[in-house]
């Protein structure tokens, strides 16, 4: 057996099974924007139902709200979005390619280290974390380059534009009759549309600090360096939990927290040794928060942030109230004080979470000389939970079979197949991540009235009653464990 070693075969086994397509395929693709087919909208649906359950229906002080994708121009300006959202950019004259300033840096870095110059990569890298933290990055990378003759990756030129901030946020006209004034963005982040949103959370909803606030939705970001499938785009999909807490508790707070969300990743199916967290060092920390750590899993392409976890501290709430001018304060009556509430964030975004699900459950096994490749994901998770076959295209095995399609759907997802061999079909919904394939054959219905349940991981198959298949099924999605 063996598990992924190249995204490159989830690429390719989500465009031949229908998980995830290049976005406008037929007329050449968009970069960076895919969409997903019928297997992959069932299991993002999945993701996101079991994110929200654990959120919001095993806490009895988180609730959700769904923020509009347009919200006022001055909220980004709250933020620090349209001042301090950018990224370093700089063009190659020749290929006409833009590129971030500091990745081509950073990739020549590694090629000096590839051709044991280390020392050499040691000053560089000391020079661009130098860089990081001063006002002068653009021309402090700019310098680097130059200095260092760093060529195009493509053209293998030298001849660049000079560096400049390069803003990610999407702008679009607000209004039939808009003008330059009207300009509003489409959100680069879900998580303000939750603090304009937390005074009428409190003022409606009976909670009290502390207390979270959950979101999904859709997010864009004008990303120029967006690769790797669906683990950078432009336009994606995050869940997000704010959670309002008293100052003094905040680090307790995000420490539980953050045990909570890796618990969490385990309890859907993912190995614990493709897992790990990673603290932020605090010359890294962005300028708001008191403490942060990714999430990171071991994808095909290394190790790589799938969830933050945040101590934002009041800064989103303070900086609201004063670009606002409404009071965003907590009263605490029981201990009569006022303050305003830290806030410990755990952001996910949702497609390369469900990245991290395919990757984690791919297997390549060898079968009787053949290779068997398999999705070993978690049943709750399964685009297609149950499969229903009749043996063979004879009426009598098909009538059996439909009303065993028929009375499983009320519960679980389900995909009847009568194409093609039996061991094809199981193939097919291997590949699907199908947990279970009920066969109907002629003992069936001459017999015993019973059917043949098929499990996926093992390939073990056992006899059981009709009556009792809904039952079988449930069993087993609450007895999964990873293997």
């Amino acid at each position: 057996m063996s598990n992924l070693d190249n995204l490159d075969k989830i690429v390719s086994l989500s465009k031949a099974r229908g998980f995830i397509f290049q976005s406008s395929e037929i007329y050449g693709g968009l970069s960076a924007v895919y969409d997903y087919g019928p297997l992959g909208v069932e299991l993002k649906k999945n993701i996101r139902d079991q994110w929200w359950k654990e959120m919001t229906q095993r806490h009895d002080n988180i609730v959700g709200v769904d923020a509009a994708i347009f919200m006022h121009p001055k909220v980004w300006e709250a933020s620090g979005h349209v001042g301090g959202f950018n990224d370093p950019m700089i063009d190659d004259k020749q290929s006409k390619k833009r590129y971030r300033a500091d990745m081509i840096i950073e990739q020549y870095i590694a090629k000096l280290e590839k051709d044991g110059k280390e020392d050499q990569a040691k000053e560089l890298q000391e020079q661009l974390d130098t860089a990081g933290s001063r006002k002068s990055l653009t021309e402090d990378l700019y310098d680097i380059i130059m200095e260092n003759e760093i060529r195009a990756p493509e053209s293998g030129a030298f001849d660049w534009t000079e560096v400049r901030q390069f803003n990610l946020m999407f702008k679009t006209q607000f209004g039939a009759t808009s003008s330059e004034e009207d300009g509003v963005y489409l959100r680069p982040e879900t998580a303000q549309g939750i603090f304009v949103n937390y005074k009428n959370v409190l003022d409606t909803a009976r909670v009290q600090v502390p207390f979270g606030i959950a979101q999904t939705g859709k997010a864009f970001r004008n990303e120029v360096v967006a690769r790797q499938f669906v683990f950078r785009m432009r336009e994606f999909e995050q869940m997000e939990m704010q959670y309002f807490v008293k100052p003094g508790t905040d680090q307790d707070s995000y420490e539980e927290w953050l045990q909570k969300r890796l618990a969490w990743h385990k309890s859907i199916g993912i190995r614990e040794e493709n897992l790990r967290t990673a603290p932020h060092p605090d010359d890294k920390l962005a300028h708001y928060a008191r403490a942060a750590a990714d999430i990171q899993y071991k994808y095909p392409i290394g190790w790589q942030e799938v969830e933050g976890i945040h101590n934002r501290t009041d800064f989103d709430l303070t900086q609201h109230q004063e670009f606002s001018g409404k009071k965003l304060d907590y009263y605490d009556q029981k201990n009569q004080e006022r303050y305003t509430p830290y806030v410990i964030e755990t952001s996910i975004g949702l497609d390369r979470c469900t990245l991290m699900v395919l990757c984690d459950a791919y297997r390549e096994e060898e079968v009787d000389g053949d290779e068997r490749v398999v999705l070993k994901m978690d049943p709750r998770l399964a685009p297609v939970q149950v499969g229903v076959f009749p043996l063979i295209k004879k009426p009598e095995l098909q009538e059996v079979a439909h009303k065993i399609d028929k009375d499983l759907r009320e519960e679980f997802t389900v995909q009847y197949d009568e194409s093609g061999s039996i061991g094809k079909r199981y193939r097919r919904l291997d590949e699907a991540g199908t947990p279970f394939c009920i066969t109907v054959d002629f003992d069936t219905i001459e017999k015993d009235d019973k059917v043949t349940i098929r499990y996926r991981d093992d390939m073990s198959q056992v006899r059981i009653p009709i009556e009792k298949v809904a039952d079988v099924v449930r069993d087993g999605m609450k007895g999964w464990s990873p293997s």
